[in-house]
């Protein structure tokens, strides 16, 4: 017998019981399905046993570890679907998933298959049949080797690729009856899990719909056009360089090609900063570049990258922070923890933002504010402005975008950019890179380095950060004029030596340990590149240091 605490109590339980078994007794007690548990501090699937005597805690579909397990789920249910229909078809179609957008997953088919509403209509009611049957989702354990020779077998080269460079020397595969693949983390135990879901119609393919915060019903799908035309943008660049898995990436470093994926990667980004630069000096009507973006996507130095193209234009660009603006500490609201909230826009001197704005369009000269981080307060230390005809404002802040900031200066004087690392990079065919990975991996790298702030640090205060973002930022990125994606195909590679250290530091018993251990086992499919050969003008350059520019 095994003595387990769960929900405050001490059970026993016979040895060989499932977590599933468990699970099942305190399914009613909870709102949200259970998919996952943690047993002392560690994740496990249902299907395994109980190891020993533990803690025990249930992971739902709520939880991020269990949202993240659901979604991979539903996604192999759904190429076990299209598998299925494509065979009965007597087509060969593959299924890739290209991008994570609106609480969906974006989806292209290839090998002759049409994607239309009929054929959805018959995807959805493959993929409920699969799902009313409650097929095993099956796990087992093989070689590398095998792997590698296993998904070459199945016509899955980027898996072959990427298990090429993986120094673990045995993989785990699920599958789906005979269908086979391979995830980056857990899955639930069978597709009677899978009920809620959804497909819809999009650009070239598909959106495979998932719950958002009811967890019981597919999100609506609101797709953000502006900023997937950039992703696909960011996909074919990514194809004209050969690169768009990890696998390839680490051939090109494995091959000695990864100087030139750098040399081409940074001479794609400047041109088009370059062109954004004209774009802006052919309106002469614009005197305020307004610059947003969520964490650590680049904006200090895109905004002097910017600057400098602009000058080339025969223009005199002024790059002026927001955070000038704050209000003194002291006047600053808090939030429902009685904390100081320096995201929300009323942390900002909205009325004497629009004040001195509006007087440098009138041609006065304007005394600007400066904050001091240390003292919690705004000095002005002799920084004058006058807009001339030529002259132009590049500020960035996180409320560049939204029109309760600027509510008084004409809409004709103002160009709204947004910018965010958007990766054109995916694992593999099957498994999307998130976003906010790259942004968090930079973030860490950045704290330590220049913030004297642990990686420990980072990942407790990340999702305040990032409900921020959901309030202040997202809502916003569609009324951007431009859309900018900072990503570089290269950067993980080059950050993994910087993060690597900073993640193994964490202990075990500290809460931040799962996501450190998820982070490195992410890390851990990419070959390492140097920085030496970085420009000292190159985005990344904010997060490793050694940037021409004060970042």
């Amino acid at each position: 017998m095994y003595t387990l605490k769960i929900r405050g109590k001490e059970t026993e339980f016979p040895a060989h019981t499932t977590f599933f078994e468990i699970a099942e007794g305190y399914q009613g007690e909870l709102e949200d399905d259970i998919v996952l548990v943690l047993f002392n501090h560690k994740l496990y699937e249902l299907n395994k046993e109980v190891p020993g005597d533990g803690e025990l805690s249930f992971v739902t579909t709520r939880d991020k570890a269990g949202k993240k397990a659901y979604r991979r789920s539903v996604t192999l249910l759904m190429q076990r679907a299209v598998y299925n229909l494509s065979r009965e078809a007597g087509i060969q179609t593959r299924v890739r998933v290209l991008h994570s957008i609106s609480q969906a997953y974006y989806c292209e088919l290839s090998g002759g298959m049409q994607v239309t509403e009929a054929y959805l209509e018959q995807l959805k009611k493959e993929m409920h049949r699969l799902v009313a049957e409650k097929h095993p989702i099956e796990k087992r354990s093989i070689h590398a080797d095998e792997a590698v020779k296993l998904f070459a077998q199945h016509g899955m080269t980027d898996k072959e690729k990427l298990f090429r460079y993986r120094r673990s020397s045995r993989m785990n595969i699920y599958s789906i009856g005979n269908y086979i693949d391979y995830y980056y983390g857990y899955m639930v135990p069978d597709t009677g899990y899978l009920k809620y879901f959804d497909l819809q119609l999009y650009d070239e393919g598909f959106a495979l719909i998932f719950p958002g915060d009811d967890t019981k019903k597919p999100s609506e799908f609101q797709p953000p056009n502006k900023l997937f035309h950039v992703l696909k943008e960011s996909v074919e660049w990514g194809e004209m360089m050969g690169i768009n898995t990890v696998g390839a990436l680490n051939d090109a470093v494995s091959q000695g090609r990864i100087q030139d994926v750098i040399l081409v990667q940074e001479a794609l980004m400047e041109r088009k900063i370059g062109k954004i630069a004209e774009q802006i000096a052919e309106q002469e009507e614009k005197k305020f570049v307004m610059i947003a973006g969520p964490t650590s996507s680049g904006k200090t130095t895109f905004s002097h990258r910017l600057s400098i193209q602009l000058m080339a234009q025969g223009m005199h660009p002024h790059p002026i922070a927001l955070d000038d603006y704050y209000v003194n500490r002291v006047d600053t609201p808090r939030d429902e923890n009685g904390e100081y909230d320096y995201e929300c826009l009323e942390a900002l001197d909205i009325e004497l933002f629009n004040h001195d704005m509006n007087a440098l369009l009138r041609g006065e000269t304007v005394d600007m504010p400066t904050y001091n981080f240390k003292t919690g307060k705004r000095e002005y230390r002799g920084n004058k402005k006058k807009l001339g005809k030529n002259d132009i404002l590049v500020l960035e802040g996180i409320h560049g975008l939204n029109d309760r900031l600027s509510y008084s200066l004409p809409e004709s004087s103002k160009l709204k950019i947004y910018i965010s690392a958007l990766t054109q990079l995916n694992i593999d065919e099957h498994n999307c890179l998130p976003t906010t990975d790259g942004r968090l991996i930079r973030r860490i790298v950045r704290d330590a380095k220049s913030r004297n702030i642990s990686a420990r640090e980072t990942f407790a205060r990340w999702d305040s950060v990032r409900r921020g973002e959901e309030k202040h930022i997202f809502p916003f990125q569609e009324e951007a004029d431009i859309m900018f994606n900072s990503a570089l195909i290269y950067e993980l590679a080059v950050l993994k030596p910087y993060a690597e250290p900073m993640l193994f530091h964490i202990d075990r018993d500290c809460p931040e340990y799962l996501e450190a251990k998820r982070i490195l086992k992410f890390l851990d499919y990419f070959l390492p590149v140097p920085s030496d050969h970085i420009h000292q003008n190159s985005i990344l350059r904010e997060f490793i240091g050694g940037s021409c520019f004060q970042v």
